[in-house]
C-alpha cells in the first residue's frame, strides 16, 4: 500500500522546495498564509487545501494533477528555470 495523499503531498512540497530553494516563508508569501501555517501544513497538524493545490501548482508552473502525483513526478514537471542549479548558473552567467 502506498502513501496516503496528504503525505505524499506534504513530501511533493517539500521536495519542490528543496529543488527550488524555497523556505516556507516564501512558499507562504505565495499562498497568503504565515511560515507558521506552512509549518502546519508541512507537520500535517493542518491538511492542504485544494485551493493551496491550485495556487501552488501554478507557481512552480505544474499542472495540479502532476502535483498530486508525488515528488518524483511533480520534479520531472518542473520547468528547467524553477531549479536552484539553473537558476544560480544563470545569475553567474549575468555577473
Amino acid at each position: 500500500m502506498g502513501l496516503r495523499l496528504e503525505e505524499s503531498l506534504r513530501l511533493t512540497v517539500a521536495a519542490l522546495m528543496q529543488v527550488t530553494g524555497e523556505s516556507q516563508r516564501s512558499v507562504a508569501g505565495v499562498l497568503g498564509l504565515t511560515q507558521t501555517q506552512v509549518s502546519r501544513r508541512q507537520s500535517g497538524a493542518v491538511s492542504w487545501s485544494l485551493r493551496d493545490v491550485d495556487v501552488l501548482a501554478e507557481h512552480y508552473g505544474i499542472g495540479a494533477l502532476d502535483l498530486l502525483a508525488g515528488p518524483t513526478r511533480a520534479c520531472e514537471a518542473l520547468p528547467a528555470d524553477r531549479r536552484r542549479s539553473v537558476r544560480a548558473e544563470a545569475r553567474r552567467t549575468d555577473r
